[in-house]
């Protein structure tokens, strides 16, 4: 009986990874948003678009924990509200708004350069020319277009990773 083998040309297949393997490298691999707003709804309802598309969603309602989680998170951008009842904030804390924060981002080094979209149910006369001035990259009102959102955050950091990943094997 011949044992010999036969030699069979170099073939690239790619191996099946576990899902464990597959969900860290979807997150890492997913652009990150920061939703800064003091509506649990508005944050609840971006959020879901967002990850709908792709994106990972970090949330924050008001400016203390906006400031703690871009520290600690490092988003690839923030969608950030502009009026804060001025009761938002642990124990009351500092009434903060949109401007105190975007301040507060432009000074931080590792946040300087996120960009930030203003998302407001205020009067665009009163706060868009403002917003500009202030560093923001894109104005929308709310009720917000999400399409136009959705266009306007592909177009400043790229797609997020694909929902649903697929593997190819052979």
């Amino acid at each position: 009986m011949n044992t010999q083998t036969q030699s069979q040309p170099h073939r690239d297949f790619m191996m099946p990874l576990p899902a464990s393997v597959i969900n860290s490298q979807t997150i890492m691999a997913q652009k990150r948003i920061l939703v800064v707003d003091d509506s649990m709804v508005i944050r609840r309802t971006l959020s879901m678009k967002l990850k709908a598309s792709g994106y990972q969603v970090l949330e924050a309602a008001d400016g203390a924990s906006a400031v703690s989680t871009i520290r600690r998170e490092k988003p690839d951008l923030i969608l950030l509200d502009i009026s804060f009842p001025p009761d938002v904030g642990v124990g009351g804390g500092v009434a903060w708004d949109g401007f105190l924060i975007m301040g507060w981002i432009q000074r931080m080094e590792e946040a300087k350069n996120i960009p930030v979209f203003i998302i407001t149910g205020g009067a665009p006369e009163q706060y868009k020319s403002r917003s500009e001035a202030a560093g923001a990259a894109a104005f929308f009102q709310k009720p917000i277009d999400n399409e136009q959102l959705l266009a306007a955050i592909r177009e400043k950091i790229g797609e997020g990773a694909p929902p649903n990943p697929t593997q190819s094997v052979g």
